[in-house]
């Protein structure tokens, strides 16, 4: 079946949210029936209001107060959760969801259809940077206590895939209309936070909701989610025994912590690589002509960046849908092989004989060895790379659009979510709104075709995007989260940060 996937889609520039301070824990580990479980996160959440929340790695903290009507699996299925079930209408613009009956607040009110009603509306009109998830839209009913109903403008395939991050959050409906929501979150979930013991921007603990509906994934009594501001702070932690899982930022210091004794665990859920945005040749000609882009994938030495940019932890890769996703073919990782006399017979035959110029942004966040590898690599083939470093405005230049193409980092999202995130028309990483007659159909027959049909054609407009040459991927990237020898985990296939349900001490 087409899979309805969750992940975070957010700009993956790490560095970008590094912001908070490490702080002090217990240092507790956790054991079979109850005790702490502490945890390093890259940055704080900026606010608890549901309705200005984000995912990626800042869903630890609100996965632990609040409940989403739908689960995300490590097995990449959405499972019930506040709700127990859901079907669509014949045209997928209208789907129905029945909620338990059995779940309370921590401040003793019911879970029901209005309060329900109410989150998602409030996530809508709110100011999280995913609002924009719900913006087909059309309305939120509650017929009874135990219903809900989502109405469309259009079919959304990947609405179930929403509401198992940041839209699917529900707060107690009693607790909307508090002052203090964005501090003191009233919630459903397996923790709930002690602001007391909470110092903002630092440390965050939880304390185990002791009247939960789902005491079978309250694997501890107690939960402390550390800010760890950088690399050498999660290291230091990680050799001091201060916690028992740490998200990692980067890959650079794997053999140390390992050598802690401390396990690794893996998803790759960003890729890197060229972004050849202007693929109508508006700003740069020479990239109207497929040649020129492919010819631009023929010039990069994949494996080579992979180990020399990240020490070759990661996957080479020509194709931007992920593993996860119906989408996926194996074979397109290689579609395009290192050729660089293929790729001067291309530009020849596109009447580049001579090469061009490039000219792309640059931040210092991406690290300065790789534009300096992406530029001999490119000047290999004739092409010069010119680079301009707007600073902070980097993703806005980018998007505004400046460029005709640009060296990133992004999440690779799962069939239509990745269709909205860069490909359609009205996509935020289409900034040029690049059209093109067979995509338009495809995503046309994937919004409105049923699952197996999405399926197929989830493959068939993948390879297109491939010999189109829409995108120039190098890698994808490893992402990393260490446990020490208490903790085990089960990684997500779609978001960087493990669901809390899915720590567990070892007995």
């Amino acid at each position: 079946m087409f899979r309805w996937k969750a992940t975070a889609a957010t700009i993956a520039i790490a560095a970008l949210v590094l912001t908070g301070c490490a702080g002090a824990t217990e240092g507790s580990t956790g054991d079979a029936g109850g005790g702490t479980l502490t945890l390093g996160a890259i940055t704080p959440p900026t606010t608890f209001d549901p309705a200005g929340s984000e995912w990626g790695n800042r869903a630890p903290f609100y996965q632990a107060v609040f409940d989403t009507l739908l689960l995300a699996t490590p097995e990449g299925t959405i499972e019930p959760w506040l709700a127990t079930e859901w079907s669509y209408n014949d045209d997928n613009t209208e789907l129905t969801l029945t909620l338990r009956d059995d779940v309370t607040f921590t401040d003793g009110s019911a879970l029901t259809g209005q309060v329900v009603v109410d989150n998602l509306q409030r996530f809508k009109e709110g100011t999280s940077p995913d609002a924009s998830y719900f913006a087909d839209v059309t309305g939120f009913t509650a017929p009874d206590d135990s219903t809900v109903v989502i109405t469309l403008a259009a079919p959304n395939p990947a609405l179930l895939n929403y509401l198992t991050r940041d839209p699917g959050l529900v707060a107690s409906g009693e607790s909307l209309g508090n002052e203090d929501i964005a501090t003191n979150p009233i919630g459903s979930g397996p923790y709930m936070l002690d602001t007391a013991a909470t110092v903002s921007g630092t440390s965050y603990t939880y304390t185990k909701n002791p009247e939960y509906w789902n005491p079978d994934v309250q694997h501890y009594d107690k939960l402390v989610i550390n800010v760890l501001a950088d690399a050498t702070a999660s290291l230091n932690a990680i050799k001091a025994g201060e916690a028992n899982g740490v998200k990692l930022a980067s890959n650079d210091n794997l053999a140390e912590v390992e050598s802690a004794g401390w396990t690794v665990n893996a998803n790759e859920l960003d890729f890197q690589g060229l972004l050849l945005l202007d693929r109508a040749g508006t700003m740069n000609p020479a990239l109207a002509d497929v040649r020129v882009r492919q010819a631009l994938n023929y010039a990069f030495d994949r494996e080579g960046l992979l180990e020399a940019l990240q020490s070759g932890n990661g996957s080479v890769t020509t194709q931007v849908f992920p593993e996860s996703s119906a989408a996926y073919d194996p074979e397109l990782d290689e579609y395009y092989t290192y050729d660089p006399e293929k790729a001067k017979e291309l530009l020849a035959e596109a009447g580049y004989a001579d090469g061009f110029t490039l000219s792309m942004p640059s931040s210092t966040v991406l690290g300065a060895t790789t534009y300096t590898l992406v530029e001999q690599q490119l000047a290999d083939i004739g092409v010069k790379a010119e680079y301009t470093d707007p600073g902070t405005n980097f993703i806005a230049d980018m998007l505004a659009p400046k460029f005709p193409a640009a060296f990133m980092a992004l999440e690779q999202n799962p069939d239509w979510q990745l269709v909205q995130f860069m490909l359609a028309p009205t996509a935020i990483f289409n900034p040029f709104k690049s059209e093109d007659p067979k995509v338009d159909e495809l995503i046309a027959q994937i919004q409105f075709g049923d699952e197996a049909t999405q399926e197929s054609v989830a493959k068939e407009l993948n390879t297109y995007l491939v010999e189109q040459a829409w995108f120039a991927p190098f890698y994808r990237v490893q992402g990393s989260f260490a446990t020490d020898a208490n903790t085990t985990v089960e990684m997500l296939p779609t978001n960087v940060y493990p669901a809390i349900y899915d720590f567990v001490p070892k007995a």
